[in-house]
C-alpha cells in the first residue's frame, strides 16, 4: 500500500532527512586515507543518538551497522568493518538512515578519496546527474517508468549500466515502503505518481557490465566483474510540476570544499 502524506508528515519526514545530511556531513568531515569503515560507522552512530535520533539501518532485517558503507566495486549495503581501511584512489558510498518522530530520511553520496582515476569520476558525475533526472521525473501525473527510464537512459547513453536487482523505494513510518522506484524502465509504465508520495530515488549504476553477486554475508553487493559502482540518493516528495528534495548534499559539500577536496 501506498501511503500519501499530509504535508505536517512532510515536514517530519524533512526533519530525518535533515539529520541524514548532517549526518554524511560528519562523516565526510573525517572520511580519508587510513580510516576504517568501522571509524565512519561509530561517529554516524554516536551523532545520530546525540541528537535525538535512531540509525535507521541497525538491524534492520538484522543488518549489523547504523550505515551502509561499500568502496569501489561494492554496489551497496557494505558492511563496516575494522579490516576495512580505506585507501587513497577508492570511492566510497556512504548510505545513512535516521529515525526521527516517527519518520525515516534515507540518503547517500559517493565519496572520493584523494586521486581517483579520470574514468571512475566521470562514473560519479554521470550517477549524481542521473540522480535528478529522475528527480526531474517525480512529478504528480508522471508514472514510476518515467523516473527509472530518465536515469537508464542518460546513463546508458554515457556507456554505463544499471543494476537491476537494487531499486529505490517509498520511505516514511516504514524504512522500505511501496511502491519500489526502479532505475530503469519505460516511459509511461508503472504506477502513477501522485502528490504526497516520498520516494527515496537511489541510481546504482556500475562501470561496468549490471550482474551483481551477493557475498556471504548475505549483504554486501559486489560487482561481478569487479569494476566500479556508483551510488547517489535523495529522499523526495512528489508534487505538481516540481518535486520537493527532502534531503541535501549541500552540508557535506561545505565540508568537502573546506577541507579541498573533489565536489562532483
Amino acid at each position: 500500500m501506498i501511503f500519501l502524506k499530509t504535508d505536517e508528515e512532510v515536514e517530519l519526514l524533512r526533519e530525518s532527512n535533515q539529520m541524514v545530511a548532517r549526518t554524511l556531513a560528519e562523516v565526510a568531515k573525517v572520511i580519508k586515507e587510513g580510516t576504517t569503515t568501522q571509524q565512519l560507522n561509530k561517529l554516524a552512530d554516536e551523532f545520530i543518538r546525540d541528537n535525538g535520533g535512531v540509525p535507521s539501518f541497525l538491524n534492520y532485517n538484522s543488518f549489523p551497522a547504523s550505515l551502509c558503507i561499500s568502496p569501489n566495486d561494492v554496489v551497496v549495503h557494505g558492511i563496516p568493518s575494522d579490516d576495512i581501511v580505506i585507501k587513497a584512489g577508492d570511492i566510497v558510498s556512504v548510505d545513512c538512515g535516521v529515525l526521527k518522530n516517527g519518520f525515516h530520511g534515507d540518503s547517500a553520496y559517493t565519496f572520493c578519496i584523494g586521486e581517483v582515476a579520470p574514468e571512475v569520476i566521470r562514473l560519479l558525475k554521470t550517477t549524481k546527474e542521473s540522480l535528478y533526472k529522475g528527480i526531474e521525473m517525480a512529478i504528480e501525473g508522471k508514472r514510476l517508468g518515467d523516473i527509472g527510464n530518465a536515469i537508464q537512459s542518460y546513463c546508458e547513453q554515457h556507456g554505463y549500466s544499471v543494476v537491476r536487482e537494487m531499486v529505490g523505494h517509498g520511505v516514511g513510518r516504514d524504512l522500505h515502503e511501496d511502491p519500489e522506484v526502479p532505475n530503469y524502465g519505460k516511459r509511461g509504465d508503472g504506477k502513477m505518481l501522485k502528490s504526497g508520495m516520498t520516494i527515496a530515488i537511489e541510481p546504482m549504476i556500475n562501470l561496468g557490465k549490471k550482474d551483481i553477486a551477493i557475498e556471504q554475508d548475505g549483504w554486501t553487493a559486489r560487482t561481478r566483474d569487479r569494476k566500479h559502482s556508483a551510488h547517489f540518493e535523495h529522499s523526495v516528495v512528489v508534487r505538481r510540476g516540481k518535486a520537493d528534495i527532502l534531503s541535501t548534499f549541500d552540508y557535506l559539500e561545505e565540508v568537502l570544499k573546506a577541507k579541498g577536496d573533489l565536489i562532483l
